[in-house]
Protein backbone atom coordinates (compact mmCIF):
# COMPACT_ATOMS: atom_id res chain seq x y z
CA UNK A 1 0.00 0.00 0.00
CA UNK A 2 0.97 3.41 -1.28
CA UNK A 3 2.53 5.84 1.83
CA UNK A 4 -0.25 8.23 0.24
CA UNK A 5 -3.59 5.77 -0.04
CA UNK A 6 -6.21 6.49 2.84
CA UNK A 7 -6.65 3.09 5.38
CA UNK A 8 -9.81 2.08 5.46
CA UNK A 9 -11.63 3.16 8.71
CA UNK A 10 -12.75 -0.58 9.11
CA UNK A 11 -9.11 -1.69 8.97
CA UNK A 12 -8.45 0.96 11.66
CA UNK A 13 -11.38 -0.04 13.58
CA UNK A 14 -9.86 -4.15 13.32
CA UNK A 15 -6.18 -2.61 14.70
CA UNK A 16 -7.47 -0.92 17.43
CA UNK A 17 -9.19 -4.12 18.65
CA UNK A 18 -5.87 -5.75 17.73
CA UNK A 19 -5.20 -8.51 21.23
CA UNK A 20 -2.30 -8.30 23.18
CA UNK A 21 -1.45 -11.96 22.95
CA UNK A 22 -2.42 -12.44 19.05
CA UNK A 23 -0.87 -15.48 17.39
CA UNK A 24 2.66 -15.66 15.57
CA UNK A 25 1.75 -14.32 12.13
CA UNK A 26 -1.37 -13.17 12.22
CA UNK A 27 -0.01 -9.14 11.66
CA UNK A 28 1.32 -10.67 8.22
CA UNK A 29 -1.30 -12.38 7.13
CA UNK A 30 -3.87 -9.44 8.18
CA UNK A 31 -1.58 -6.93 6.77
CA UNK A 32 -1.43 -8.99 3.17
CA UNK A 33 -5.54 -9.24 3.55
CA UNK A 34 -5.86 -5.57 3.77
CA UNK A 35 -3.63 -4.56 1.52
CA UNK A 36 -1.54 -2.48 4.27
CA UNK A 37 2.36 -2.54 5.11
CA UNK A 38 3.41 -3.50 8.50
CA UNK A 39 5.12 -0.45 8.93
CA UNK A 40 1.13 0.93 8.52
CA UNK A 41 -0.16 -1.32 10.84
CA UNK A 42 1.98 -0.70 13.66
CA UNK A 43 2.02 3.08 13.39
CA UNK A 44 -1.83 2.53 13.96
CA UNK A 45 -1.21 0.27 16.56
CA UNK A 46 1.37 2.71 18.56
CA UNK A 47 -1.34 5.11 18.44
CA UNK A 48 -4.11 2.91 19.97
CA UNK A 49 -1.64 1.97 22.72
CA UNK A 50 -0.52 5.44 23.09
CA UNK A 51 -3.50 7.85 22.93
CA UNK A 52 -6.72 5.31 22.96
CA UNK A 53 -9.19 3.16 19.89
CA UNK A 54 -10.60 6.91 19.18
CA UNK A 55 -7.11 8.17 18.13
CA UNK A 56 -6.61 5.63 15.17
CA UNK A 57 -9.90 6.02 13.70
CA UNK A 58 -8.97 8.87 11.80
CA UNK A 59 -6.04 10.01 10.06
CA UNK A 60 -3.74 12.42 10.81
CA UNK A 61 -3.30 15.75 8.83
CA UNK A 62 -0.21 15.25 6.73
CA UNK A 63 0.36 18.76 6.71
CA UNK A 64 3.93 19.52 7.46
CA UNK A 65 4.98 21.39 10.60
CA UNK A 66 6.76 23.85 9.30
CA UNK A 67 6.90 25.34 5.56
CA UNK A 68 10.23 27.59 5.33
CA UNK A 69 10.13 28.27 1.48
CA UNK A 70 5.79 29.66 2.70
CA UNK A 71 6.07 33.82 2.29
CA UNK A 72 4.13 35.19 4.57
CA UNK A 73 1.24 37.96 3.86
CA UNK A 74 3.13 40.70 4.62
CA UNK A 75 5.84 39.60 2.13
CA UNK A 76 3.06 39.01 -0.47
CA UNK A 77 1.58 42.44 -0.18
CA UNK A 78 4.92 44.39 -0.68
CA UNK A 79 6.13 42.19 -3.73
CA UNK A 80 2.05 42.86 -5.23
CA UNK A 81 2.56 46.90 -4.69
CA UNK A 82 6.02 46.92 -6.28
CA UNK A 83 4.98 45.41 -9.01
CA UNK A 84 1.68 46.93 -9.54
CA UNK A 85 3.99 50.78 -9.17
CA UNK A 86 6.45 49.08 -11.66
CA UNK A 87 3.20 48.48 -13.93
CA UNK A 88 1.55 51.81 -13.52
CA UNK A 89 5.12 53.71 -14.74
CA UNK A 90 5.13 51.83 -17.97
CA UNK A 91 8.09 49.88 -16.27
CA UNK A 92 8.73 45.82 -16.81
CA UNK A 93 7.18 44.27 -13.95
CA UNK A 94 8.33 40.85 -14.32
CA UNK A 95 9.26 38.83 -11.26
CA UNK A 96 12.96 39.69 -12.12
CA UNK A 97 12.02 43.23 -12.30
CA UNK A 98 10.14 42.81 -9.15
CA UNK A 99 13.20 41.02 -7.63
CA UNK A 100 15.56 43.88 -8.82
CA UNK A 101 13.16 46.60 -7.61
CA UNK A 102 12.59 45.21 -4.19
CA UNK A 103 16.30 44.84 -3.48
CA UNK A 104 16.69 48.97 -4.77
CA UNK A 105 14.06 49.97 -2.06
CA UNK A 106 15.87 47.94 0.44
CA UNK A 107 13.10 45.19 1.31
CA UNK A 108 14.49 41.70 1.33
CA UNK A 109 13.16 39.83 -1.97
CA UNK A 110 11.56 36.26 -2.02
CA UNK A 111 13.25 34.46 -4.68
CA UNK A 112 12.19 35.13 -8.31
CA UNK A 113 10.49 31.49 -8.31
CA UNK A 114 8.37 32.37 -5.40
CA UNK A 115 7.27 35.71 -6.64
CA UNK A 116 6.47 34.24 -10.40
CA UNK A 117 4.02 31.92 -7.71
CA UNK A 118 2.98 34.98 -6.12
CA UNK A 119 1.80 36.74 -9.23
CA UNK A 120 -0.11 33.75 -10.95
CA UNK A 121 -1.73 32.89 -7.89
CA UNK A 122 -2.71 36.48 -7.45
CA UNK A 123 -3.68 36.12 -11.62
CA UNK A 124 -1.22 39.33 -11.90
CA UNK A 125 0.93 37.70 -14.22
CA UNK A 126 0.80 37.37 -17.78
CA UNK A 127 -0.02 34.64 -19.68
CA UNK A 128 2.96 33.42 -21.81
CA UNK A 129 3.91 30.18 -24.61
CA UNK A 130 6.37 28.19 -23.07
CA UNK A 131 10.10 29.15 -24.33
CA UNK A 132 13.38 27.38 -24.39
CA UNK A 133 15.35 27.98 -21.04
CA UNK A 134 17.23 30.69 -21.03
CA UNK A 135 20.85 28.71 -20.90
CA UNK A 136 19.61 27.05 -24.45
CA UNK A 137 20.16 30.90 -26.08
CA UNK A 138 23.10 31.82 -28.31
CA UNK A 139 23.53 35.55 -27.53
CA UNK A 140 25.88 37.15 -29.88
CA UNK A 141 27.74 40.30 -27.93
CA UNK A 142 30.18 42.54 -29.12
CA UNK A 143 32.99 42.87 -26.74
CA UNK A 144 33.19 46.66 -25.92
CA UNK A 145 31.27 49.91 -26.13
CA UNK A 146 31.57 51.60 -29.68
CA UNK A 147 32.59 48.40 -30.98
CA UNK A 148 28.88 48.28 -32.64
CA UNK A 149 25.89 49.95 -32.46
CA UNK A 150 22.42 49.25 -33.98
CA UNK A 151 20.04 51.44 -35.94
CA UNK A 152 16.20 50.98 -36.09
CA UNK A 153 12.59 52.73 -36.56
CA UNK A 154 9.55 52.07 -35.31
CA UNK A 155 6.16 53.71 -36.25
CA UNK A 156 4.02 55.64 -33.46
CA UNK A 157 0.91 58.00 -33.40
CA UNK A 158 0.40 61.43 -31.94
CA UNK A 159 -3.17 63.30 -31.10
CA UNK A 160 -5.57 62.98 -33.88
CA UNK A 161 -3.71 59.71 -34.88
CA UNK A 162 -1.35 61.08 -37.22
CA UNK A 163 1.60 58.92 -37.72
CA UNK A 164 5.32 59.27 -36.72
CA UNK A 165 8.75 57.68 -36.66
CA UNK A 166 11.02 57.02 -33.53
CA UNK A 167 14.77 56.46 -34.51
CA UNK A 168 16.64 54.53 -31.51
CA UNK A 169 19.62 53.57 -31.36
CA UNK A 170 21.85 51.93 -28.94
CA UNK A 171 25.54 50.52 -28.01
CA UNK A 172 25.67 46.16 -28.43
CA UNK A 173 27.90 45.10 -26.06
CA UNK A 174 26.20 47.43 -23.18
CA UNK A 175 22.74 48.47 -24.41
CA UNK A 176 23.02 51.99 -23.93
CA UNK A 177 20.41 54.32 -25.74
CA UNK A 178 22.74 56.09 -27.04
CA UNK A 179 20.29 58.51 -29.31
CA UNK A 180 16.36 58.60 -30.51
CA UNK A 181 14.94 61.21 -32.22
CA UNK A 182 10.97 61.70 -33.57
CA UNK A 183 10.76 62.43 -37.31
CA UNK A 184 7.69 62.70 -39.59
CA UNK A 185 8.90 59.53 -41.77
CA UNK A 186 11.31 57.53 -41.69
CA UNK A 187 14.06 59.40 -44.36
CA UNK A 188 17.32 59.47 -44.66
CA UNK A 189 17.89 62.75 -43.26
CA UNK A 190 16.73 61.77 -40.00
CA UNK A 191 18.32 58.38 -40.03
CA UNK A 192 21.36 61.07 -40.21
CA UNK A 193 20.22 63.01 -37.52
CA UNK A 194 19.99 60.50 -35.21
CA UNK A 195 23.41 59.03 -36.24
CA UNK A 196 25.19 62.63 -35.53
CA UNK A 197 23.44 63.14 -32.14
CA UNK A 198 24.87 59.80 -30.72
CA UNK A 199 27.88 60.78 -32.45
CA UNK A 200 27.97 64.15 -30.34
CA UNK A 201 27.27 61.89 -27.20
CA UNK A 202 29.83 58.97 -27.16
CA UNK A 203 32.02 59.25 -30.01
CA UNK A 204 32.31 56.99 -33.57
CA UNK A 205 31.45 53.31 -33.73
CA UNK A 206 33.68 51.08 -35.40
CA UNK A 207 30.20 49.75 -36.83
CA UNK A 208 26.44 50.32 -37.40
CA UNK A 209 24.01 47.68 -37.85
CA UNK A 210 20.74 48.53 -39.39
CA UNK A 211 18.02 46.80 -41.77
CA UNK A 212 18.25 47.24 -45.51
CA UNK A 213 15.52 49.57 -45.78
CA UNK A 214 16.47 52.81 -47.97
CA UNK A 215 16.35 55.29 -45.46
CA UNK A 216 19.28 53.35 -43.97
CA UNK A 217 21.43 51.15 -45.77
CA UNK A 218 20.45 50.46 -49.18
CA UNK A 219 23.46 49.23 -50.31
CA UNK A 220 22.09 45.53 -51.43
CA UNK A 221 19.78 47.73 -53.67
CA UNK A 222 23.02 49.03 -55.66
CA UNK A 223 23.96 52.30 -54.39
CA UNK A 224 24.61 53.72 -51.17
CA UNK A 225 22.42 56.23 -49.26
CA UNK A 226 23.06 59.66 -47.35
CA UNK A 227 23.59 57.54 -44.00
CA UNK A 228 26.29 55.01 -45.64
CA UNK A 229 28.09 57.89 -47.24
CA UNK A 230 28.74 59.40 -44.44
CA UNK A 231 29.55 56.61 -42.20
CA UNK A 232 32.27 55.69 -44.08
CA UNK A 233 33.62 58.88 -44.28
CA UNK A 234 33.97 58.48 -40.96
CA UNK A 235 35.90 55.18 -41.24
CA UNK A 236 32.56 53.06 -39.85
CA UNK A 237 31.92 50.42 -41.57
CA UNK A 238 27.99 49.68 -42.40
CA UNK A 239 26.15 46.72 -41.90
CA UNK A 240 23.02 45.07 -42.47
CA UNK A 241 21.04 41.86 -41.69
CA UNK A 242 20.10 39.36 -43.70
CA UNK A 243 16.80 40.69 -45.82
CA UNK A 244 13.68 38.98 -44.19
CA UNK A 245 15.66 38.47 -40.73
CA UNK A 246 14.66 41.16 -38.45
CA UNK A 247 16.25 38.79 -35.42
CA UNK A 248 19.23 40.19 -36.43
CA UNK A 249 18.30 43.25 -35.32
CA UNK A 250 16.90 41.44 -32.02
CA UNK A 251 18.07 43.50 -29.35
CA UNK A 252 16.58 47.03 -31.25
CA UNK A 253 13.25 45.55 -31.73
CA UNK A 254 13.27 44.61 -28.04
CA UNK A 255 14.22 48.18 -27.35
CA UNK A 256 11.26 49.42 -28.89
CA UNK A 257 8.82 47.23 -26.96
CA UNK A 258 10.09 47.99 -23.69
CA UNK A 259 9.74 52.15 -25.17
CA UNK A 260 5.99 51.13 -26.51
CA UNK A 261 5.49 49.77 -22.95
CA UNK A 262 6.15 52.90 -21.51
CA UNK A 263 4.71 55.46 -23.53
CA UNK A 264 1.27 53.73 -23.25
CA UNK A 265 1.30 55.06 -19.87
CA UNK A 266 2.18 59.00 -20.46
CA UNK A 267 -0.15 61.16 -21.74
CA UNK A 268 -0.78 61.04 -25.65
CA UNK A 269 1.36 63.57 -27.15
CA UNK A 270 0.72 65.88 -29.52
CA UNK A 271 3.85 67.33 -31.11
CA UNK A 272 7.26 65.87 -32.36
CA UNK A 273 8.86 68.03 -29.22
CA UNK A 274 6.45 66.41 -26.65
CA UNK A 275 6.91 63.18 -28.04
CA UNK A 276 10.74 63.74 -27.90
CA UNK A 277 10.90 64.93 -24.40
CA UNK A 278 8.92 61.22 -23.57
CA UNK A 279 11.46 59.34 -25.05
CA UNK A 280 14.29 61.42 -23.66
CA UNK A 281 12.67 60.84 -20.58
CA UNK A 282 12.13 56.99 -21.23
CA UNK A 283 16.30 56.96 -22.30
CA UNK A 284 17.34 58.51 -18.87
CA UNK A 285 15.59 56.03 -17.06
CA UNK A 286 16.58 53.20 -19.49
CA UNK A 287 20.25 53.34 -18.77
CA UNK A 288 20.48 54.49 -15.62
CA UNK A 289 17.73 53.79 -13.38
CA UNK A 290 16.31 49.83 -15.00
CA UNK A 291 18.39 47.06 -14.24
CA UNK A 292 18.58 44.93 -17.21
CA UNK A 293 17.54 41.64 -17.85
CA UNK A 294 20.06 40.95 -20.70
CA UNK A 295 23.29 41.91 -19.37
CA UNK A 296 25.46 39.89 -16.76
CA UNK A 297 24.65 40.91 -13.40
CA UNK A 298 21.51 42.54 -14.61
CA UNK A 299 23.05 46.13 -14.25
CA UNK A 300 22.15 49.14 -15.83
CA UNK A 301 23.25 49.88 -19.22
CA UNK A 302 25.55 53.13 -18.05
CA UNK A 303 27.43 50.65 -15.64
CA UNK A 304 27.73 48.25 -18.06
CA UNK A 305 29.20 50.91 -20.50
CA UNK A 306 31.24 52.40 -17.32
CA UNK A 307 32.87 48.69 -16.72
CA UNK A 308 34.46 48.18 -20.24
CA UNK A 309 36.51 51.42 -22.04
CA UNK A 310 35.16 52.11 -25.46
CA UNK A 311 37.13 50.92 -28.16
CA UNK A 312 38.75 53.52 -30.40
CA UNK A 313 37.61 55.54 -33.19
CA UNK A 314 38.13 54.05 -36.38
CA UNK A 315 40.24 55.55 -38.44
CA UNK A 316 38.87 56.70 -41.67
CA UNK A 317 39.97 55.53 -44.76
CA UNK A 318 40.98 57.19 -48.56
CA UNK A 319 37.66 58.38 -50.10
CA UNK A 320 36.56 55.59 -52.69
CA UNK A 321 33.92 55.95 -55.22
CA UNK A 322 30.12 55.74 -53.83
CA UNK A 323 27.74 54.13 -55.72
CA UNK A 324 25.11 56.97 -56.11
CA UNK A 325 22.86 56.64 -59.12
CA UNK A 326 22.89 59.56 -61.99
CA UNK A 327 21.39 63.20 -60.86
CA UNK A 328 20.93 64.85 -64.68
CA UNK A 329 18.49 62.11 -65.74
CA UNK A 330 15.60 63.99 -66.52
CA UNK A 331 14.58 61.80 -69.45
CA UNK A 332 11.25 59.81 -69.13
CA UNK A 333 12.98 56.52 -69.69
CA UNK A 334 16.60 55.80 -68.72
CA UNK A 335 18.04 52.52 -70.41
CA UNK A 336 19.68 50.21 -67.55
CA UNK A 337 20.46 46.89 -66.88
CA UNK A 338 17.90 44.63 -65.92
CA UNK A 339 18.51 44.81 -62.35
CA UNK A 340 19.82 47.98 -60.85
CA UNK A 341 18.90 51.64 -59.56
CA UNK A 342 18.23 54.52 -61.22
CA UNK A 343 16.21 58.02 -60.79
CA UNK A 344 14.18 59.10 -63.36
CA UNK A 345 11.54 61.86 -63.96
CA UNK A 346 7.86 61.30 -63.31
CA UNK A 347 5.78 62.36 -66.17
CA UNK A 348 2.87 64.98 -66.82
CA UNK A 349 0.34 62.21 -66.20
CA UNK A 350 1.75 60.72 -62.86
CA UNK A 351 3.25 57.96 -64.75
CA UNK A 352 6.89 56.37 -65.42
CA UNK A 353 7.67 53.91 -68.08
CA UNK A 354 9.37 50.88 -66.46
CA UNK A 355 10.41 47.32 -69.20
CA UNK A 356 7.41 48.87 -71.54
CA UNK A 357 4.84 49.00 -69.03
CA UNK A 358 3.17 52.34 -67.96
CA UNK A 359 2.85 52.96 -63.81
CA UNK A 360 0.89 55.55 -62.35
CA UNK A 361 2.18 56.87 -59.40
CA UNK A 362 -0.28 59.90 -59.01
CA UNK A 363 -0.51 63.24 -60.28
CA UNK A 364 1.25 64.28 -57.05
CA UNK A 365 4.55 63.34 -58.30
CA UNK A 366 4.47 64.40 -61.63
CA UNK A 367 7.60 66.08 -62.77
CA UNK A 368 9.02 65.15 -59.79
CA UNK A 369 12.61 63.20 -59.87
CA UNK A 370 12.38 59.40 -58.38
CA UNK A 371 14.09 56.26 -57.66
CA UNK A 372 13.36 53.37 -59.73
CA UNK A 373 14.77 50.31 -58.04
CA UNK A 374 14.24 47.10 -60.35
CA UNK A 375 14.86 43.89 -58.28
CA UNK A 376 14.66 39.74 -59.73
CA UNK A 377 11.06 39.76 -58.21
CA UNK A 378 9.59 43.50 -58.15
CA UNK A 379 10.02 47.16 -59.09
CA UNK A 380 9.84 49.79 -56.49
CA UNK A 381 9.63 53.89 -56.95
CA UNK A 382 10.77 55.48 -53.88
CA UNK A 383 11.34 59.35 -53.65
CA UNK A 384 14.65 61.49 -53.08
CA UNK A 385 14.61 60.76 -49.42
CA UNK A 386 14.03 57.14 -49.98
CA UNK A 387 10.57 56.52 -48.57
CA UNK A 388 8.86 53.85 -50.81
CA UNK A 389 6.02 55.45 -53.27
CA UNK A 390 4.78 52.07 -54.72
CA UNK A 391 5.66 48.41 -54.82
CA UNK A 392 4.58 45.54 -57.54
CA UNK A 393 5.94 42.41 -58.87
CA UNK A 394 6.98 42.45 -62.38
CA UNK A 395 3.50 41.79 -64.30
CA UNK A 396 2.97 39.34 -67.07
CA UNK A 397 4.16 39.40 -69.99
CA UNK A 398 1.67 41.98 -72.46
CA UNK A 399 1.26 43.89 -69.33
CA UNK A 400 1.23 47.53 -70.84
CA UNK A 401 -0.69 49.53 -67.73
CA UNK A 402 -0.38 49.91 -63.89
CA UNK A 403 -3.11 51.65 -62.08
CA UNK A 404 -2.69 53.44 -59.04
CA UNK A 405 -5.23 50.97 -57.33
CA UNK A 406 -2.96 48.17 -58.36
CA UNK A 407 0.27 49.10 -56.97
CA UNK A 408 1.00 48.54 -52.85
CA UNK A 409 1.39 51.29 -51.82
CA UNK A 410 3.37 51.20 -47.63
CA UNK A 411 2.90 54.03 -45.30
CA UNK A 412 6.49 53.86 -44.88
CA UNK A 413 9.40 51.99 -45.42
CA UNK A 414 11.58 49.50 -43.84
CA UNK A 415 9.38 49.86 -40.77
CA UNK A 416 10.02 47.32 -37.60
Amino acid sequence: MKKTELVDPRVRLAISQWPEKAPRGAVSTFCVEQGISRETFYVILRRVRAEGPAAALEPRSRRPKSSPSRLADEAKEAALGVRAALEASGLDCGPVSVFEEMQAMGIDPPSVASLARVFRQAGVARVEPRKKPRASYRRFVYPAPNACWQLDATEYVLTGGRKCVIFQLIDDHSRLAVASHVAKSETADAALAVVKKGIRAYGVPQRLLSDNGLALNPSRRGWDGKLVIYLKSLGVTPITGKPGKPTTQGKNERFHQTLFRWLDKQPLASTFSELQAQVDTFDKIYNTQRPHQGLPGRVTPQQAWDATPAVPPPRPKPPTPTVVPPESSTRRSVHTDSYGTRVTKVRGDGTVRVRKVEYRLGSAWAGRLIYVVSGELTVMFADRDGVIIAEHPWPLPGTAYIGTKQLHQPELSGMS
